[in-house]
């Protein structure tokens, strides 16, 4: 017998690319299992099924960053439960991070896409269903958007939730009206400026080279630290919360669009984001 439970939650996370970066990312996780009628006459309670894959799912790999332990180019060491990496990037520079363990999520692959991952979450859960199911079954997709949107990562060092994390992120769309009309070329322009970007509050950033800046903060779940190369990330004055966010960005098409009214609906994952609004 088959059962599935189809979009059954989604994850917000953040993975390492070997071109990329640092990509922030949100998946739909569909979950299917095969097995035999227990005597209740079913392969496994779908209350149990959605409980137990829901906590996982948010504990071990939502607000994470996904590390891919096979690949080459990483440097990583664990001590007295800190994690410490170095990512080597296609282009010869190099991401550092740093933070408590449960801020990362280290898959066993060679690089980081929804078959690799579903993988490994199925080896780490086996066992954890009732032995009238024999097979678990994963698979990872994203939501379909049909206009603009980015992926961004970032950190917020004063959540009380997993959002403090330093490197976790979202693929996002984002609507954009000028004059109350939507405004494609607008939304382009934003999905292209934060392609794959990282999103940093000045007042973490504690040190500038040439061409990487360096952020660090405290936060509830322990210390954590970032360096990235320049090029990879945007610099704001304000912390990255969506609500945030979406006025920054409307008060910067405001001031290069002086005398018209901006309105920014921005997302954050799937279904959920931020409206603000702004004219000079």
């Amino acid at each position: 017998m088959h059962l599935f439970v189809d979009s059954l939650t989604n994850v917000d996370f953040s993975y390492l690319h070997h071109s990329r970066g640092i990509v922030g990312e949100t998946w739909l996780a569909n979950a299917a299992l095969d097995g035999a009628l227990d005597h209740q006459g079913m392969v496994c309670d779908f209350g149990i099924v959605k409980k137990t894959l829901r906590n996982w799912l948010d504990s071990e790999l939502d607000h994470r960053l996904l590390v891919p332990t096979n690949a080459p180019n990483l440097k990583l060491t664990e001590n007295g439960g800190q994690i410490e990496l170095e990512w080597k990037l296609e282009s010869g520079k190099t991401i550092s991070v740093s933070g408590p363990a449960q801020a990362f999520a280290l898959v066993s692959a060679d690089s980081i896409a929804p078959e690799s991952v579903a993988a490994w979450c199925v080896q780490q859960l086996d066992g954890v269903f009732p032995t009238s199911v024999d097979r678990l079954r994963l698979d990872f997709t994203s939501e379909i958007i049909d206009t603009p949107y980015y992926h961004y990562s970032h950190g917020l060092k004063k959540h009380d939730g997993n959002c403090q994390r330093i490197a976790h992120g979202h693929r996002s769309r984002i609507r954009i009206d000028l004059d109350g009309e939507r405004n494609s070329a607008l939304e382009a322009e934003w999905a292209e400026r934060w392609k794959d970007i990282y999103l940093g509050t000045r007042e973490d950033l504690v040190k500038q080279d040439t061409d990487t800046l360096h952020f660090a903060y405290q936060a509830r779940q322990g210390d954590f630290t970032l360096s990235i190369p320049a090029s990879c990330c945007e610099l704001l004055d304000c912390d990255t919360t969506v609500e945030q966010l979406a006025q920054y960005i409307a008060e910067q098409l405001a001031a290069a669009n002086p005398g018209r009214d901006i309105c920014v609906r921005a997302y954050e994952g799937i279904g959920k984001g931020a409206v603000a609004s702004a004219r000079r």
